[in-house]
Protein backbone atom coordinates (compact mmCIF):
# COMPACT_ATOMS: atom_id res chain seq x y z
CA UNK A 1 0.00 0.00 0.00
CA UNK A 2 1.11 3.16 -0.75
CA UNK A 3 1.95 6.06 1.33
CA UNK A 4 -0.92 8.63 -0.85
CA UNK A 5 -3.40 5.51 -0.40
CA UNK A 6 -2.37 4.71 3.39
CA UNK A 7 -3.21 8.89 3.89
CA UNK A 8 -6.32 8.81 1.97
CA UNK A 9 -8.02 6.06 3.51
CA UNK A 10 -7.99 6.09 7.39
CA UNK A 11 -9.93 3.09 9.38
CA UNK A 12 -11.39 5.29 12.05
CA UNK A 13 -13.51 7.93 12.06
CA UNK A 14 -11.63 10.43 14.55
CA UNK A 15 -9.82 13.77 13.43
CA UNK A 16 -6.27 13.60 14.42
CA UNK A 17 -5.56 17.79 13.98
CA UNK A 18 -2.58 18.85 12.26
CA UNK A 19 -0.04 20.81 13.74
CA UNK A 20 -1.35 24.01 14.88
CA UNK A 21 0.48 27.31 16.28
CA UNK A 22 -2.22 28.96 17.79
CA UNK A 23 -3.29 27.20 21.34
CA UNK A 24 0.38 28.33 22.36
CA UNK A 25 0.33 31.52 20.96
CA UNK A 26 -3.36 32.18 22.19
CA UNK A 27 -2.02 31.08 25.46
CA UNK A 28 0.66 33.40 25.39
CA UNK A 29 -1.61 36.40 25.00
CA UNK A 30 -3.99 35.27 27.70
CA UNK A 31 -1.05 34.99 30.16
CA UNK A 32 0.42 38.41 28.93
CA UNK A 33 -3.16 40.10 28.93
CA UNK A 34 -3.40 38.93 33.15
CA UNK A 35 0.04 40.11 33.35
CA UNK A 36 -0.18 43.57 31.75
CA UNK A 37 -3.94 43.99 33.49
CA UNK A 38 -1.95 43.46 37.07
CA UNK A 39 0.65 45.60 36.26
CA UNK A 40 -2.26 48.68 34.93
CA UNK A 41 -3.57 48.03 38.38
CA UNK A 42 -0.30 49.02 40.50
CA UNK A 43 0.10 52.10 38.21
CA UNK A 44 2.73 50.81 36.05
CA UNK A 45 3.77 53.38 33.47
CA UNK A 46 2.66 52.19 29.80
CA UNK A 47 0.82 49.30 31.15
CA UNK A 48 -2.42 49.76 29.65
CA UNK A 49 -0.81 50.14 25.93
CA UNK A 50 0.56 46.55 26.46
CA UNK A 51 -2.55 45.67 27.49
CA UNK A 52 -4.43 46.71 24.36
CA UNK A 53 -1.41 45.24 22.42
CA UNK A 54 -2.28 42.06 24.22
CA UNK A 55 -6.26 42.01 23.53
CA UNK A 56 -5.34 43.12 20.06
CA UNK A 57 -3.23 39.92 19.99
CA UNK A 58 -5.69 37.81 21.67
CA UNK A 59 -8.40 38.36 19.04
CA UNK A 60 -6.28 37.80 15.98
CA UNK A 61 -5.21 34.54 17.33
CA UNK A 62 -8.43 33.53 18.24
CA UNK A 63 -9.70 34.42 14.74
CA UNK A 64 -6.85 32.71 13.35
CA UNK A 65 -7.53 29.50 15.34
CA UNK A 66 -11.61 29.79 14.45
CA UNK A 67 -10.54 29.89 10.75
CA UNK A 68 -8.87 26.54 10.98
CA UNK A 69 -11.70 25.03 12.91
CA UNK A 70 -14.07 26.42 10.30
CA UNK A 71 -12.43 24.92 7.40
CA UNK A 72 -11.67 21.70 9.16
CA UNK A 73 -15.61 21.20 9.53
CA UNK A 74 -16.85 23.00 6.81
CA UNK A 75 -14.56 22.40 3.78
CA UNK A 76 -12.21 19.10 4.41
CA UNK A 77 -15.12 17.05 6.39
CA UNK A 78 -12.79 16.33 9.08
CA UNK A 79 -15.76 16.55 11.44
CA UNK A 80 -17.52 13.35 11.72
CA UNK A 81 -19.69 12.24 14.04
CA UNK A 82 -17.47 10.59 16.39
CA UNK A 83 -15.87 14.04 16.13
CA UNK A 84 -19.14 15.70 16.72
CA UNK A 85 -19.45 13.64 20.26
CA UNK A 86 -16.10 14.84 21.57
CA UNK A 87 -16.55 18.24 20.55
CA UNK A 88 -19.96 18.22 22.45
CA UNK A 89 -18.51 16.67 25.40
CA UNK A 90 -15.90 18.89 25.42
CA UNK A 91 -18.54 21.85 25.43
CA UNK A 92 -20.24 20.36 28.12
CA UNK A 93 -17.38 19.61 30.72
CA UNK A 94 -15.91 23.61 29.74
CA UNK A 95 -19.54 24.64 30.88
CA UNK A 96 -19.33 22.98 34.15
CA UNK A 97 -15.88 24.05 34.82
CA UNK A 98 -18.04 27.56 34.17
CA UNK A 99 -20.78 26.67 36.38
CA UNK A 100 -17.84 25.76 39.12
CA UNK A 101 -16.07 28.80 38.57
CA UNK A 102 -19.61 31.30 39.49
CA UNK A 103 -20.21 28.65 42.07
CA UNK A 104 -17.17 30.42 43.63
CA UNK A 105 -18.54 33.49 43.52
CA UNK A 106 -21.82 32.75 45.12
CA UNK A 107 -20.12 31.10 47.78
CA UNK A 108 -18.72 33.95 48.89
CA UNK A 109 -21.50 36.18 48.75
CA UNK A 110 -23.61 33.83 50.57
CA UNK A 111 -20.62 33.37 53.18
CA UNK A 112 -20.22 37.11 53.63
CA UNK A 113 -24.24 37.76 53.65
CA UNK A 114 -25.56 35.19 55.63
CA UNK A 115 -23.10 35.87 58.47
CA UNK A 116 -21.90 39.20 58.16
CA UNK A 117 -19.28 40.57 60.41
CA UNK A 118 -18.39 43.23 63.17
CA UNK A 119 -16.89 44.91 59.94
CA UNK A 120 -19.74 44.81 57.76
CA UNK A 121 -21.99 46.89 60.53
CA UNK A 122 -23.12 43.22 61.62
CA UNK A 123 -25.56 43.15 58.75
CA UNK A 124 -26.30 43.40 55.03
CA UNK A 125 -25.83 44.99 52.62
CA UNK A 126 -22.82 46.67 54.76
CA UNK A 127 -23.52 49.65 56.17
CA UNK A 128 -23.52 52.41 54.23
CA UNK A 129 -23.63 51.22 50.83
CA UNK A 130 -26.61 52.22 48.88
CA UNK A 131 -27.54 48.90 46.68
CA UNK A 132 -29.04 48.98 43.11
CA UNK A 133 -32.59 48.91 42.89
CA UNK A 134 -33.39 45.81 41.23
CA UNK A 135 -36.95 46.92 39.78
CA UNK A 136 -35.05 48.94 37.56
CA UNK A 137 -32.28 48.63 35.33
CA UNK A 138 -31.53 44.84 36.49
CA UNK A 139 -35.26 44.03 35.70
CA UNK A 140 -35.10 45.45 32.81
CA UNK A 141 -31.45 43.50 32.09
CA UNK A 142 -33.67 40.50 32.73
CA UNK A 143 -36.60 40.73 30.64
CA UNK A 144 -33.77 41.77 28.05
CA UNK A 145 -31.39 38.71 28.60
CA UNK A 146 -34.61 36.15 28.83
CA UNK A 147 -36.01 37.30 25.57
CA UNK A 148 -32.42 36.70 23.77
CA UNK A 149 -32.88 33.43 25.42
CA UNK A 150 -36.21 32.98 23.66
CA UNK A 151 -35.18 34.19 20.25
CA UNK A 152 -31.69 31.87 19.78
CA UNK A 153 -34.17 29.33 20.99
CA UNK A 154 -36.51 30.40 17.70
CA UNK A 155 -33.37 30.17 15.51
CA UNK A 156 -32.23 26.92 16.84
CA UNK A 157 -35.27 25.38 16.13
CA UNK A 158 -35.64 27.09 12.73
CA UNK A 159 -32.15 25.70 11.54
CA UNK A 160 -33.02 22.03 12.56
CA UNK A 161 -36.26 22.26 10.07
CA UNK A 162 -33.96 23.53 7.72
CA UNK A 163 -36.07 27.33 7.80
CA UNK A 164 -32.84 30.03 6.89
CA UNK A 165 -35.32 33.21 7.03
CA UNK A 166 -36.05 32.13 11.15
CA UNK A 167 -33.06 31.54 11.66
CA UNK A 168 -30.90 34.55 10.46
CA UNK A 169 -34.01 36.54 12.00
CA UNK A 170 -33.19 34.90 15.35
CA UNK A 171 -29.50 35.07 15.66
CA UNK A 172 -29.84 38.55 14.75
CA UNK A 173 -32.03 39.71 17.20
CA UNK A 174 -30.03 37.86 19.67
CA UNK A 175 -26.62 39.61 18.90
CA UNK A 176 -28.62 43.12 19.19
CA UNK A 177 -30.33 42.22 22.60
CA UNK A 178 -27.06 41.34 24.02
CA UNK A 179 -25.60 44.56 22.65
CA UNK A 180 -28.36 46.50 24.35
CA UNK A 181 -28.03 44.63 27.48
CA UNK A 182 -23.73 44.83 27.58
CA UNK A 183 -24.85 48.95 27.42
CA UNK A 184 -27.30 49.08 30.30
CA UNK A 185 -25.04 46.93 32.29
CA UNK A 186 -21.81 49.98 31.51
CA UNK A 187 -24.98 52.06 32.43
CA UNK A 188 -25.81 50.74 35.30
CA UNK A 189 -22.16 50.50 36.78
CA UNK A 190 -21.72 54.53 36.09
CA UNK A 191 -24.97 55.18 38.18
CA UNK A 192 -23.67 52.99 40.65
CA UNK A 193 -23.13 54.45 44.64
CA UNK A 194 -20.39 52.37 45.47
CA UNK A 195 -17.57 50.56 44.07
CA UNK A 196 -15.45 47.23 43.97
CA UNK A 197 -13.19 48.07 46.72
CA UNK A 198 -16.70 49.14 49.26
CA UNK A 199 -16.26 45.97 51.24
CA UNK A 200 -17.47 43.00 50.52
CA UNK A 201 -20.34 43.80 48.93
CA UNK A 202 -18.97 46.05 46.13
CA UNK A 203 -16.20 42.52 45.39
CA UNK A 204 -19.12 40.62 45.32
CA UNK A 205 -21.37 42.65 42.91
CA UNK A 206 -18.65 43.54 40.61
CA UNK A 207 -16.82 40.60 40.52
CA UNK A 208 -19.93 38.58 40.06
CA UNK A 209 -21.50 40.95 37.61
CA UNK A 210 -18.57 41.82 35.96
CA UNK A 211 -17.44 38.16 34.96
CA UNK A 212 -21.17 37.43 33.95
CA UNK A 213 -21.02 40.53 31.37
CA UNK A 214 -17.52 39.21 30.23
CA UNK A 215 -19.43 36.07 29.67
CA UNK A 216 -22.02 38.47 27.72
CA UNK A 217 -19.73 39.74 25.44
CA UNK A 218 -17.65 36.22 24.30
CA UNK A 219 -21.49 34.77 24.21
CA UNK A 220 -22.10 37.56 21.63
CA UNK A 221 -18.77 36.77 19.96
CA UNK A 222 -20.03 33.23 19.64
CA UNK A 223 -23.59 33.68 18.54
CA UNK A 224 -22.63 36.13 15.79
CA UNK A 225 -19.87 34.05 14.47
CA UNK A 226 -22.89 31.48 14.32
CA UNK A 227 -25.04 34.00 12.05
CA UNK A 228 -22.20 34.59 9.72
CA UNK A 229 -22.24 30.68 9.28
CA UNK A 230 -25.35 30.18 8.80
CA UNK A 231 -25.19 33.58 6.06
CA UNK A 232 -22.20 31.96 4.47
CA UNK A 233 -24.41 28.63 4.23
CA UNK A 234 -21.93 26.56 6.49
CA UNK A 235 -24.82 25.27 9.15
CA UNK A 236 -26.91 22.45 7.51
CA UNK A 237 -30.02 20.77 9.65
CA UNK A 238 -27.28 18.03 10.54
CA UNK A 239 -24.48 19.75 11.19
CA UNK A 240 -24.50 22.77 13.18
CA UNK A 241 -22.09 22.18 15.51
CA UNK A 242 -20.89 25.44 16.42
CA UNK A 243 -24.21 26.81 16.03
CA UNK A 244 -25.20 24.59 18.95
CA UNK A 245 -22.61 24.88 21.09
CA UNK A 246 -23.09 28.57 20.94
CA UNK A 247 -26.70 28.24 21.69
CA UNK A 248 -25.85 25.70 24.55
CA UNK A 249 -23.21 28.20 26.17
CA UNK A 250 -26.07 31.16 25.64
CA UNK A 251 -28.62 29.15 27.55
CA UNK A 252 -25.87 29.13 30.57
CA UNK A 253 -25.16 32.35 30.31
CA UNK A 254 -29.38 32.77 31.09
CA UNK A 255 -29.01 30.94 33.64
CA UNK A 256 -26.42 32.20 35.83
CA UNK A 257 -28.17 36.09 35.27
CA UNK A 258 -30.88 34.41 37.01
CA UNK A 259 -29.45 33.08 39.90
CA UNK A 260 -27.13 36.92 40.35
CA UNK A 261 -30.39 38.59 40.37
CA UNK A 262 -32.43 37.06 42.75
CA UNK A 263 -29.60 36.42 44.88
CA UNK A 264 -27.29 39.62 44.44
CA UNK A 265 -29.54 42.10 43.28
CA UNK A 266 -33.21 41.16 44.77
CA UNK A 267 -32.13 39.21 47.91
CA UNK A 268 -28.89 40.80 48.67
CA UNK A 269 -30.55 44.63 48.31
Amino acid sequence: MTNLTRTSFQAHPFHLVSPSPWPLFTSTCLFSLATYTVLFMHAYISAKYLINLALLSLVCSACFWFRDIISEATYLGNHTLAVQRGLNMGIALFIVSEALFFLGVFWTFFHSALSPTGELGAHWPPSGIDSVNPFELPLLNTIILLSSGVTVTYSHHSVIQGKRKGALDGLAFTVVLAAIFTALQGIEYDLSQFTISDSTFGSCFYFGTGFHGFHVIIGTAFIAVGLWRVLAYHSTENHHLGLESGILYWHFVDIVWLILFMSIYYWGS
